[in-house]
């Protein structure tokens, strides 16, 4: 067995005996967590593609801001509008500073969610997306058994 066994994800019985299995056979000293799943490096790639958008388009009162600074202003934004709220505390050095999610440690869902918040503020202030429209799932497989 090696030292690490990449994620499963239990999404059916094949997964789920797979997991048994791997646990039947770990050694004494090895760990087995169980957690929901967190967001998708394809959420992650488009969120990121996204704040790269948004800054090269925008300002932010009066001034261009680097995708990480929209970043953190998306994250921070979309924890007001969702009801979670901020926390702004006085930093290390006197400045302000806000304790805010991490996006790494988000659920898809919550993700997603995101992800339509920055969409809705991008489409506000007519910003065009470098990713292409992708088509919905349905109009993919009209098209593909039509």
């Amino acid at each position: 067995m090696t030292d690490r066994i990449p994620p499963i994800f239990l999404v059916g019985r094949v997964q789920k005996d797979f997991a048994k299995q791997c646990i039947d056979q770990a050694p004494g000293d090895f760990v087995c967590t169980i957690k929901k799943a967190t967001r998708r490096e394809e959420q992650s790639e488009k969120f990121h593609a996204m704040c790269g958008d948004v800054a090269r388009q925008c300002k932010y009162m009066s001034r261009w801001l680097t995708k990480d600074q929209w970043k953190v202003l998306f994250i921070s934004g979309h924890a007001v509008a969702t009801g979670i709220g901020a926390d702004v505390v006085p930093g290390l050095e006197g400045e302000f500073t806000n304790i805010r999610e991490s996006s790494a440690q988000m659920s898809i869902s919550r993700m997603a969610s995101v992800i339509e918040y920055v969409a809705a503020y991008g489409a506000d202030k007519g910003v065009v997306w470098s990713e292409p429209k992708r088509e919905s799932d349905e109009e993919m497989m009209n098209r593909r058994y039509a």
